[in-house]
């Protein structure tokens, strides 16, 4: 989670600059002039004749209904998904990867998407608007009903891993459930549980013991805290398989949902230095925002990370990758907000597979 908090403080570090947070200058808002209210009622109409939500009885998937749709789907559509195992979690939970594409046995010279959610367990929307997602894409497809689905299918190749970290989905906690054996696992007790898969990535890793002022609020080396980045990088089961799935295909745009806070962000995490692609991140991203009316931004000017999904994918693989804070709050019990959550996202991955094509 990330939350919406602007701040006036610069740190100076040597010849770097870097904002605890940003100044409100460097949030790009969206580009209307209607009320928060006027927004939400206007989306509400646009979705009442929409595709409905399918609400399992929890109003959240639990690991296993999630599981028995998917294998279900995949069964009954195997033209246009598959559903394959790209690892297992500490406690045997498999890493269930979704394929949409219309060759979905073949791998074709077509723009590859990844959509990720659940990194953190307690966060549920995250992976609900995924479930959501493709749905909506099988159900449009079969039907011929949306030409935009048809265009995602027939022209890209579109994976989906709703759960990235399920067993924090199960206990309900933000990181996962290894034992950790102190900060560094060099204890022999069990000192607590989990660690942040969304800060065990291996980029910049060594940054935290250079400047651990700078990247406190967000990424710890102490085992007890919440966003504990593990004793070494990749040292998860769950971040070992992603990495091994994006060395292995050519990842052109990812998406990373998370909640809360309305916010689109993208690389860097670590600095306040923009990438070399920093224009195209902005265009894609402002197109996002038109259509979620979330915040856009670059990571840092929330707060800087260090081991993070987007950082890595882009640092190492030049991959697209954007983060998406969904909504108000962990995991709304309205089911209304719920619906247009998902619709709205549905049609932010439709436009990033769209893009993707001309990139």
């Amino acid at each position: 989670m990330r939350k919406r908090t602007i701040a006036l403080s610069i740190i100076l570090v040597g010849m770097l600059v870097v904002p605890s947070l940003s100044t409100a200058s460097l949030w790009i808002s969206p580009k209307n002039d209607l009320t928060l209210k006027t927004v939400r009622e206007q989306r509400l109409r646009d979705i009442q004749n929409h595709f409905p939500i399918i609400t399992p009885p929890g109003l959240y998937h639990t690991y296993d209904e999630m599981t028995a749709l998917l294998q279900g789907l995949a069964t009954n559509h195997s033209d246009i998904m598959s559903v394959t195992s790209i690892g297992k979690t500490y406690e045997g939970r498999d890493l269930w990867m979704v394929k949409l594409s219309d060759n979905v046995n073949q791998q074709e010279n077509e723009p590859e998407l990844l959509f990720m959610g659940a990194h953190h367990g307690n966060e549920k929307p995250s992976y609900e608007v995924l479930i959501y997602f493709i749905q909506y894409m099988i159900e449009h497809y079969e039907n011929n009903s949306a030409g935009e689905v048809q265009d995602a299918i027939n022209n890209t190749q579109i994976y989906v891993l709703p759960m990235v970290n399920p067993d924090g989905v199960e206990a309900g906690t933000r990181k996962n459930r290894v034992p950790n054996h102190g900060s560094f696992g060099f204890q022999t007790e069990i000192t607590s549980l989990g660690v942040d898969l969304n800060r065990n990535y291996g980029y910049r890793w060594l940054r935290l013991f250079l400047l651990p002022f700078l990247y406190f609020r967000s990424t710890s080396y102490f085992d007890n805290s919440d966003s504990y980045r593990g004793k070494r990088p990749f040292s998860e089961n769950e971040t070992q398989a992603i990495r091994l799935f994006v060395d292995t295909h050519n990842i052109t745009i990812s998406i990373s949902y998370h909640t809360y806070g309305e916010l689109i962000l993208y690389p860097w995490g670590y600095t306040l230095i923009p990438t070399k692609d920093n224009s195209v991140f902005v265009s894609i991203g402002e197109n996002i925002s038109n259509i979620n009316h979330y915040l856009l931004a670059q990571s840092i000017n929330l707060y800087p990370t260090l081991g993070d999904t987007c950082d890595w994918m882009y640092g190492t693989q030049g991959v697209l990758a954007y983060t998406i804070e969904l909504g108000d709050s962990f995991a709304p019990s309205d089911p209304d907000v719920l619906q247009e959550m998902y619709l709205l996202h549905t049609n932010v991955n439709l436009y990033v597979c769209q893009r993707a094509q001309l990139l």
